[in-house]
């Protein structure tokens, strides 16, 4: 059976990227509305109501509204802005996660965010198991393609080619902090350095590690074959092979919805740097929406995913 689609916030950067992974699917039939019409809340509201699944694009105070607008349907939804990562009554989008039946059987999905999915698939599954414990002051060094800030730093960016590095959220308390810490059961927020370098798309997340001073720390060792092991079933989330002494993101890389894991460590195991590589607008955005619709759904969940690095 074919399942209405409404993507409130399709004319984005995220919302049109989900639209084109599901375009051409039998599985789904899009709800598109026209330019006169996808500012318009009555027509909104409609679409909200006649969907099967709405996937909101959107600021947070748009995508709160939004919710308001399908009460009393039986729409399932999918947010993939920052409004509902921690509130009550959404199940948290991350398969690997929090289950596979947890985003099947969801009525409220909360799409993580592209930061945060590389932190997590890192520090959760290991401080879960208590090979790190959850009450260190972790830091998060990341970089990200400029897309993931939106039409605006786009525009910024590839209108002025001298912008090579942009660091921010120099004022700490960045947004994403609060799914960060709640989902790896931390007590601490982490001290988060995010980056926008010039690249379309792409992103490295690191959290380094001085092993020799964390109680209770597992070897890197461990820590690897732990991540290799939660993950070993994942056609997503995966190991990395060993790279050859650097890392590399390209400026004009295809789209993809993987994420690759690596753990590196000293000679003398005293310290370890666990990075994440994904697709900020693949597995850290878009690509995470079209997993948890297709599970939703009832689908193979890497149904109409990119997982091979063109």
């Amino acid at each position: 059976m074919t399942s209405l689609v409404f993507i409130d916030g399709a004319a984005g950067t995220t919302g049109l990227e989900i639209r084109e992974r599901l375009e051409g699917r039998s599985e789904f039939e899009l709800l598109i509305l026209d330019d006169a019409s996808r500012k318009d809340p009555a027509a909104r509201r409609d679409a909200h109501q006649a969907a099967d699944f709405s996937i909101l694009c959107l600021h947070d105070d748009a995508a709160r509204d939004a919710v308001a607008m399908a009460e009393g349907s039986k729409t399932r939804i999918i947010d993939a802005s920052t409004a509902h990562r921690v509130a009550d009554g959404w199940t948290y989008g991350f398969p690997e996660l929090v289950g596979r039946d947890a985003i099947a059987n969801a009525s409220r999905v909360a799409n993580p965010g592209c930061y945060p999915t590389g932190f997590l698939a890192l520090i959760a599954p290991l401080t879960r198991v208590g090979l790190l414990p959850a009450d260190w002051p972790y830091t998060v060094n990341a970089v990200s393609g400029y897309s993931g800030g939106g039409n605006a730093l786009i525009a910024r960016f590839e209108d002025d080619q001298g912008i090579a590095f942009r660091a921010y959220g120099l004022a700490m308390g960045h947004k994403h902090l609060p799914e960060m810490q709640a989902q790896a059961g931390l007590a601490h927020a982490p001290v988060f350095s995010p980056a926008v370098i010039n690249a379309h798309r792409g992103m490295v997340v690191e959290v380094p590690l001085q092993l020799s001073a964390i109680p209770g720390a597992a070897s890197a060792d461990a820590l690897r074959d732990a991540l290799a092991a939660f993950y070993a079933a994942s056609p997503i989330v995966t190991m990395g092979a060993q790279p050859d002494g650097e890392l590399l993101l390209r400026a004009g890389a295809a789209p993809w919805d993987g994420m690759e894991l690596h753990v590196f460590a000293s000679d003398d195991g005293t310290q370890a740097r666990l990075v994440a590589v994904l697709d900020n607008l693949g597995k850290g955005a878009s690509g995470a929406a079209v997993q948890s619709l297709n599970l939703m759904a009832g689908l193979p969940e890497t149904t109409g995913l990119a997982l091979s690095r063109g």
